[in-house]
Protein backbone atom coordinates (compact mmCIF):
# COMPACT_ATOMS: atom_id res chain seq x y z
CA UNK A 1 0.00 0.00 0.00
CA UNK A 2 1.52 3.56 -1.31
CA UNK A 3 1.39 6.07 1.44
CA UNK A 4 -0.56 8.89 1.63
CA UNK A 5 2.36 11.45 1.25
CA UNK A 6 3.52 9.62 -2.25
CA UNK A 7 0.11 10.01 -3.55
CA UNK A 8 -0.49 13.71 -2.16
CA UNK A 9 3.50 14.29 -3.68
CA UNK A 10 2.71 13.03 -7.29
CA UNK A 11 -0.76 15.07 -7.23
CA UNK A 12 1.19 17.91 -7.17
CA UNK A 13 4.33 17.59 -9.05
CA UNK A 14 1.59 16.56 -11.71
CA UNK A 15 -0.27 19.88 -11.26
CA UNK A 16 2.97 21.65 -11.63
CA UNK A 17 3.30 20.09 -14.70
CA UNK A 18 -0.08 21.16 -16.24
CA UNK A 19 0.58 24.28 -15.16
CA UNK A 20 3.96 24.74 -16.92
CA UNK A 21 2.26 23.15 -19.67
CA UNK A 22 -0.17 25.79 -20.21
CA UNK A 23 1.93 28.60 -19.34
CA UNK A 24 4.91 27.48 -22.19
CA UNK A 25 1.81 26.50 -24.26
CA UNK A 26 0.24 30.10 -23.88
CA UNK A 27 3.86 32.18 -24.76
CA UNK A 28 5.48 29.94 -27.28
CA UNK A 29 4.19 31.22 -30.37
CA UNK A 30 4.26 34.67 -29.33
CA UNK A 31 8.09 34.46 -29.41
CA UNK A 32 10.04 35.94 -32.01
CA UNK A 33 13.76 34.82 -31.50
CA UNK A 34 14.18 31.51 -32.83
CA UNK A 35 16.78 30.21 -30.20
CA UNK A 36 14.33 31.72 -27.27
CA UNK A 37 11.34 29.56 -29.24
CA UNK A 38 13.70 25.96 -28.88
CA UNK A 39 14.37 26.61 -25.40
CA UNK A 40 10.52 27.04 -25.05
CA UNK A 41 10.05 23.76 -27.16
CA UNK A 42 12.13 21.64 -25.51
CA UNK A 43 11.19 22.92 -22.17
CA UNK A 44 7.26 22.17 -22.97
CA UNK A 45 8.72 18.77 -24.32
CA UNK A 46 10.54 17.84 -20.96
CA UNK A 47 7.76 19.21 -18.88
CA UNK A 48 4.98 16.61 -21.18
CA UNK A 49 7.32 13.83 -20.80
CA UNK A 50 7.28 13.89 -17.24
CA UNK A 51 3.34 14.50 -17.28
CA UNK A 52 2.75 11.47 -19.19
CA UNK A 53 5.22 9.71 -16.44
CA UNK A 54 3.69 11.29 -13.05
CA UNK A 55 0.11 10.08 -14.91
CA UNK A 56 0.88 6.96 -15.36
CA UNK A 57 1.81 6.18 -11.95
CA UNK A 58 -1.25 8.12 -10.41
CA UNK A 59 -3.22 5.76 -12.57
CA UNK A 60 -1.52 2.72 -10.73
CA UNK A 61 -2.21 4.36 -7.37
CA UNK A 62 -5.98 4.73 -8.79
CA UNK A 63 -5.78 8.47 -8.37
CA UNK A 64 -6.78 10.78 -11.13
CA UNK A 65 -3.94 13.38 -10.03
CA UNK A 66 -5.06 16.98 -9.42
CA UNK A 67 -5.91 19.90 -11.87
CA UNK A 68 -3.75 23.10 -10.97
CA UNK A 69 -5.66 26.06 -8.75
CA UNK A 70 -8.08 27.84 -11.53
CA UNK A 71 -7.45 30.74 -9.34
CA UNK A 72 -3.86 30.73 -10.00
CA UNK A 73 -4.26 29.53 -13.84
CA UNK A 74 -6.48 32.18 -14.18
CA UNK A 75 -4.69 34.59 -12.55
CA UNK A 76 -1.36 33.67 -14.66
CA UNK A 77 -3.23 33.57 -17.96
CA UNK A 78 -4.78 37.60 -16.97
CA UNK A 79 -1.05 38.59 -16.40
CA UNK A 80 0.58 36.95 -19.35
CA UNK A 81 -2.40 38.58 -21.55
CA UNK A 82 -2.44 42.14 -19.87
CA UNK A 83 1.18 41.83 -20.09
CA UNK A 84 1.54 41.03 -23.80
CA UNK A 85 -0.81 43.58 -24.46
CA UNK A 86 1.33 46.14 -22.65
CA UNK A 87 4.47 44.91 -24.29
CA UNK A 88 4.48 42.26 -26.92
CA UNK A 89 8.38 40.97 -26.28
CA UNK A 90 10.57 38.54 -25.91
CA UNK A 91 11.76 39.98 -22.82
CA UNK A 92 8.25 39.77 -21.40
CA UNK A 93 8.07 36.42 -22.44
CA UNK A 94 10.98 35.73 -20.67
CA UNK A 95 10.04 37.34 -17.56
CA UNK A 96 6.87 35.66 -17.32
CA UNK A 97 8.36 32.37 -17.94
CA UNK A 98 10.95 33.34 -15.47
CA UNK A 99 8.37 34.44 -12.21
CA UNK A 100 6.58 31.07 -13.27
CA UNK A 101 9.54 29.17 -12.76
CA UNK A 102 10.28 30.57 -9.44
CA UNK A 103 7.28 30.09 -8.16
CA UNK A 104 7.25 26.32 -9.32
CA UNK A 105 10.05 26.16 -7.06
CA UNK A 106 9.21 27.87 -4.62
CA UNK A 107 6.10 25.47 -4.49
CA UNK A 108 7.23 22.31 -5.59
CA UNK A 109 10.35 22.49 -2.59
CA UNK A 110 7.24 23.63 -0.08
CA UNK A 111 5.45 20.62 -1.29
CA UNK A 112 8.52 18.38 -1.36
CA UNK A 113 9.59 19.25 2.56
CA UNK A 114 5.69 19.19 3.41
CA UNK A 115 5.73 15.39 2.38
CA UNK A 116 8.64 14.31 3.30
CA UNK A 117 7.00 10.34 3.87
CA UNK A 118 6.71 10.09 -0.04
CA UNK A 119 8.70 7.48 -1.39
CA UNK A 120 11.95 8.22 -2.96
CA UNK A 121 11.18 7.59 -6.65
CA UNK A 122 8.35 9.84 -5.82
CA UNK A 123 10.48 12.70 -3.86
CA UNK A 124 13.25 12.36 -7.15
CA UNK A 125 10.39 13.50 -9.13
CA UNK A 126 9.77 16.36 -7.30
CA UNK A 127 13.45 17.16 -7.72
CA UNK A 128 14.09 16.40 -11.41
CA UNK A 129 10.21 18.96 -11.94
CA UNK A 130 12.28 21.56 -9.77
CA UNK A 131 15.66 21.55 -11.48
CA UNK A 132 13.50 21.46 -14.76
CA UNK A 133 11.97 24.74 -14.15
CA UNK A 134 15.05 26.22 -12.38
CA UNK A 135 16.81 25.33 -15.49
CA UNK A 136 14.71 26.96 -17.75
CA UNK A 137 14.12 30.68 -15.22
CA UNK A 138 18.17 30.11 -15.50
CA UNK A 139 17.84 30.21 -19.40
CA UNK A 140 15.48 32.97 -19.55
CA UNK A 141 18.05 35.28 -17.98
CA UNK A 142 19.57 35.69 -21.09
CA UNK A 143 16.23 37.32 -22.41
CA UNK A 144 15.29 39.57 -19.61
Amino acid sequence: MVNGDTIELLKECNAGVKMGVSSIEDLIDKADDKKLKSILQDSLDEHKRLGDETREILNDYDDEGKEPNPMAKGMSWLKTNMMMSVNHSDETIADLIFEGCSMGVKSLSRYLNKYEAAEEKTKDIAKKLISMEDRLATEMRAYL
